[in-house]
Order: structure tokens, then C-alpha cells, then sequence
């Protein structure tokens, strides 16, 4: 029996870039928590903006934030993962070096960036509606760093492929660094994945994996597609993606309504 849904938003509960979920997806959501079945929303985000996308229901449900460097159950911080300060700073003057590439650094409390690209920092603050502090050197802040994001916002899918190799060859060795989105590639703390932030949040719940359901579309979603002892990957999900999943869909609201269905 099912008893927790772990998803990933942006591509997966978020099609087409749509920055706000659905009536039906958050109706069917608070359904399934009044069926005893607790939801795991699971992204890069921050957790104040998952909060926001999640209004209605935003009490009833965890989060796994930042591609699992944060994972809160109740109110409460279970698990959080760290960029080491010496290694931030390494990757940061590395992307510094591409003036195209524009940068998001997360803390705890917020994400800061640089004032370069009017459209981007457009795109942080009245898009995604993250808390942002705007700085004048992201080179120059102070931490702790729980996640760096940098966003090719004119790159193709073989010009991303060429960055993530090229990044991945030289920090690869000391973090996760993988595709989260259509123009983002994130460094993840080391030991931080959302696979590692949903093992936690099922030891919190007494949840099995094998009483799990995952979705997702990217590769920040393996290691919880793995874990889960049911798992979907989105039929537009990168490729590959699927040799991790045990099923692939079209809609994670389809396949809620028809657990919720079965549940009836």
C-alpha cells in the first residue's frame, strides 16, 4: 500500500513551465492527505517557494528543497546537506569565468545573485517568486551554501550537455553535479540528494520504501526514483530517465486520481 507520494515540480507536477499548480493537482493532493497518504513535494526550489506553490495546502504536506540539501516534515528541519566553504568558493570564481552563465547561490533563508541580467533577475524574483538578495559579487558572500545553480538561459540541449561535461570534469570528484530543468545545472552538497532527503523523511514517517511512490523527469530525480518501490518518469523526462523508473507517464495528476480511485 502506498502511504507516501514523493514529486518533483518543475516538468513533472509543472508542465510547460507553468509556475503555479493546477486546481485539480493541489484537489487531488489534499484528498489523498485526508486518505492518510503523506505528499513529499521534491525540487530545486527553495522551501519558501515550494510553501507558496503549495498555499492551500502548505501545512499539510513536506518538502524536500533545494534537490534534497533541505528536507522539512512538520516545520521542522530533518535533514540538511552543505557545500563545503572552500569547495563554494572553488565552483564560484569557476562560473564566474563564463560571463553568459548567470549564477544562483542558496541559503537556508534565501538565494543570492548578481544585477547583470535584467530578464534573469526578472526571472528569480516576479517568476519563480524566490527570496533573493541582489549582490554586487557572489564571489564575496558569506555562507553556508546549501546549493549553487547556474542557469544557461540562451544554451541548447548539446551546449548543456557540453557545460555539465566540461563542469563535471573538474568538481565532479567533490559533488553532484547534474541537469535540473531545461537551462539549469546544479551542484548539490555531498551527501545531498533528494534520494538521501526522502530516506530520511520515510525513517521520520516509519514509511517503507516500498510503500513509496516517486515522479520525476531530470537527473537530480535518480536516486529517489530508485529508492521509491514505485516510480514514474515523466514521457518528456531527459533521456534516460526512464531506465530508473518502474513505470512512465504522461500526468502525475492521472496517476494520483487513479491511486485515489483505487483507495475509494
Amino acid at each position: 500500500m502506498i502511504k507516501l507520494i514523493a514529486s518533483d515540480l518543475d516538468g513533472t507536477l509543472l508542465q510547460n513551465g507553468a509556475q503555479e499548480l493546477t486546481p485539480r493537482a493541489l484537489d487531488l493532493i489534499h484528498r489523498l492527505t485526508e486518505k492518510g497518504i503523506h505528499f513529499a513535494a521534491a525540487s530545486g526550489r527553495q522551501y519558501a517557494n515550494e510553501r507558496r506553490l503549495f498555499a492551500p495546502i502548505r501545512d499539510e504536506i513536506s518538502y524536500i528543497a533545494k534537490n534534497g540539501s533541505l528536507c522539512i516534515c512538520q516545520g521542522k528541519v530533518i535533514s540538511r546537506g552543505i557545500i563545503p566553504d572552500d569547495l563554494a568558493f572553488r565552483i564560484l570564481r569557476e562560473l564566474k569565468k563564463e560571463r553568459h552563465l548567470e549564477i544562483v547561490v542558496s541559503r537556508e533563508d534565501t538565494c543570492l545573485i548578481e544585477d547583470n541580467d535584467p530578464a534573469f533577475v526578472n526571472h528569480i524574483i516576479h517568476v519563480l517568486k524566490n527570496r533573493t538578495e541582489i549582490v554586487p559579487d557572489i564571489t564575496q558572500i558569506q555562507g553556508p551554501v546549501i546549493k549553487i545553480a547556474v542557469a544557461c538561459m540562451s544554451a541548447g540541449p548539446e551546449l548543456m550537455d557540453r557545460y555539465l561535461r566540461v563542469l563535471n570534469d573538474k568538481f565532479g570528484a567533490e559533488i553532484k553535479v547534474v541537469t535540473s530543468g531545461n537551462i539549469w545545472i546544479d551542484f548539490i552538497a555531498p551527501d545531498a540528494n533528494k534520494g538521501t532527503a526522502l530516506s530520511a523523511l520515510l525513517n521520520t514517517l516509519h514509511i517503507r520504501p516500498e510503500e513509496c511512490m516517486a515522479f520525476g523527469d531530470q537527473y537530480n530525480d535518480v536516486e529517489m526514483l530508485e529508492l521509491a518501490g514505485t516510480s514514474y518518469a515523466m514521457s518528456g523526462a531527459a533521456p534516460g530517465i526512464s531506465r530508473y523508473a518502474s513505470h512512465v507517464t504522461d500526468s502525475v495528476e492521472d496517476v494520483l486520481e487513479d491511486l485515489l480511485g483505487r483507495l475509494t
